[in-house]
């Protein structure tokens, strides 16, 4: 199962190079179902993976003039702040049990319907334009993508690439990039600003793990240029959806 695991972060690597989104959200179901971690812990290593891997795909995407500096700083902002909330003060507060689940089992049904509804977005199409971003539009996806960014570990890029292709009325090109820059902002912001978290890294292991997801990145954003995004997005909503619906599947038989 490691060794799944170990291939798996090179394709979570390849899917955010080439979408701007989606690898990180494969992240927490590859460190908790292959890994064995607890759904806790899985979030915060998924933050540092995910954090690493999309600041080296930011820059190689910048390089290309792909990143929409003004876009990624009216998101990132407002997105720094549920970051911190949700870390410091709603993840603490949840209790052990919320209903008839435990809080780990919880994050994960909640981490699976985002999944399925992220597949729904992924295979409905999108117009595409060009015109300056505007940051009111971008506020309230921006404190979604926070809370589920604290939540879950997932840097959001499911989010915020339609929000920026929609809202901001960038092209799709544009749009992953930009993804990227702000997923490397939020997730590595939520991952240093907790102490607890940083003392309880397993180094080596995530290292290790984010330097195979770097290399997938590096095929991605390679890949990027010869293959349209919207041509892999239905492929890629087929797959979540069909994830999503097994670890729901598997939540609710294991705890019956």
């Amino acid at each position: 199962m490691e060794i799944l695991g170990y291939a798996a972060a090179v394709i979570i690597g390849i899917t955010l190079g080439l979408m701007g989104g989606g690898g990180s959200i494969l992240t927490v179901p590859v460190l908790v179902y292959l890994f064995g971690e607890s759904a806790s812990k899985a979030t915060s290593d998924s933050l540092f993976i995910v954090g690493v891997t999309a600041a080296l795909g930011a820059f190689l995407m910048a390089r290309r003039g792909l990143v929409d500096t003004s876009a990624a700083l009216r998101f990132a902002l407002p997105a720094f702040l549920t970051v911190w909330l949700t870390r410091h003060f709603l993840l603490p507060a949840l209790p052990e049990k919320l209903g008839m689940l435990s809080r780990d089992t919880a994050l994960l049904v909640f981490f699976a319907a985002l999944m399925l509804a992220t597949a729904v977005s992924m295979l409905r199409k999108r117009k595409e334009a060009s015109q300056e971003a505007k940051a009111g539009l971008l506020t309230l996806p921006a404190l979604v993508v926070g809370v589920v960014t604290g939540l879950v570990g997932a840097g959001g890029g499911f989010l915020i690439v339609p929000a920026l292709t929609l809202a901001a009325k960038l092209p799709i090109k544009r749009a992953v990039g930009t993804s990227l820059a702000i997923i490397a902002a939020n997730s590595l912001f939520g991952f240093f600003s907790d102490t607890k978290v940083r003392g309880e890294a397993s180094w080596g292991f995530l290292i290790t793990l984010t330097t195979l997801a770097a290399v997938g990145m590096g095929i991605g954003v390679l890949l990027s240029k010869r293959i349209p995004g919207e041509k892999l997005r239905p492929t890629f909503g087929i797959f979540l959806l069909l994830m999503g619906t097994y670890m729901v599947a598997h939540e609710i038989f294991q705890h019956r």
